[in-house]
């Protein structure tokens, strides 16, 4: 039976949508939240598509429950899920839950001002500053963060030849610089992005293989990463993520600054403790540090961290029952 009510609390992260559910939490087995995540799409991934996809979401919608930690020294634990599936990691996700979760009494942080956070692709730690009952800020020390394939060569139908850096920032990115058959994403629109990016990821993943050296559930290009030159005052650079079906992310993207972060380490752009402001597709902006350099199975990493906000708008009671034919919700591709 595919039945239950739950109890959202809506926000945005810098322009895309953010649904902590706060009730309906199936039980998940496993001992940490990679294996818990595993656990949910196996036998409840019906919630997820219920409360994501349309009637009840749509192509962007994005969401998270938390659970209690996994670890001896985190505050909580957080399951992402949204319209492309559960991601091991969601920087706009974090930023939107921890705002939403502060600012209605549903985390307390054993540390004020600071959460540790499991999450299905490792740990992450999380400050925020608080003004009253409102959530000013929230910064991400992320997963360690590489350059996975340097200039990988692929063909996309109707564009020709690209080519490609996969930055691993939580999920694996294709990162598509300007070039002969990309002229930048200025001089693109959203449909473009909408009709080429699936293409692009389907070429990639033909081509090559992409897979976390310490957690082989983590694997395959799941985002596409289109930049350009900024527009917005203080910008260092501009990008459009493509995700899921048909999705452009309205924010920044924190595992894909987290990526793009780590490719620009790898190839001498960007510098230990340099600041680094990407801005979304709609010009909105998440501020990045690389905070120390590290190694990924012997692969060279970067520590990234993202700043951001969110902004709570609304409160939901959403009831899935099978007596609805939509019950478990549909895409229009």
């Amino acid at each position: 039976m595919l039945k239950g009510t739950y109890f959202c609390v809506d926000a945005h992260t810098c322009g895309n949508p953010v649904r902590l559910v706060t009730s309906g939490h199936p039980v998940l087995r496993g001992n940490t939240m990679s294996e818990k995540r595993l656990d949910f799409l196996a036998h409840h991934d019906w919630i997820r598509k219920g409360l994501m996809f349309e009637p009840r979401g749509h192509a962007m919608m994005s969401g998270a429950f938390l659970y209690p930690p996994c670890s001896d020294n985190a505050d909580a634990a957080v399951l992402f899920i949204e319209t492309s599936g559960c991601l091991p990691m969601c920087g706009h996700g974090t930023i939107g839950t921890v705002t939403a979760a502060i600012e209605n009494g549903l985390l307390t942080p054993k540390t004020p001002g600071e959460l540790i956070l499991d999450v299905p692709a490792g740990q992450i730690r999380v400050s925020y500053r608080q003004q009253g009952d409102k959530v000013l800020a929230v910064k991400i020390i992320n997963v360690p963060s590489y350059l996975a394939i340097a200039d990988a060569r692929v063909t996309v139908p109707g564009l020709g030849e690209l080519n490609i850096d996969v930055a691993y920032g939580g999920n694996f990115y294709a990162i598509v610089e300007p070039q002969a058959n990309f002229p930048g994403l200025e001089h693109w629109s959203a449909d473009k992005v909408l009709h080429f990016s699936p293409l692009l990821r389907d070429a990639m993943n033909s081509a090559y293989q992409c897979q976390h050296p310490l957690d082989s559930s983590i694997s395959g290009v799941s985002h596409v990463l289109w930049t350009g030159a900024p527009k917005t005052a203080g910008s260092d650079a501009a990008n459009a993520v493509f995700y899921g079906d048909g999705a452009i992310d309205r924010s920044p993207c924190g595992t894909g600054t987290s990526a793009r972060m780590a490719q620009r380490f790898a190839r001498g752009l960007l510098q230990q403790g340099q600041r680094f402001v990407h801005e979304s597709i709609i010009g909105s902006q998440f501020s990045g540090v690389v905070e120390a350099v590290t190694e990924v199975a012997g692969c060279k990493a970067i520590i990234p961290s993202i700043e951001g906000w969110a902004h709570v708008y609304g409160y939901n009671q959403i009831r899935i029952d099978d007596a609805d034919p939509y019950a478990a919700g549909f895409l229009v591709r």
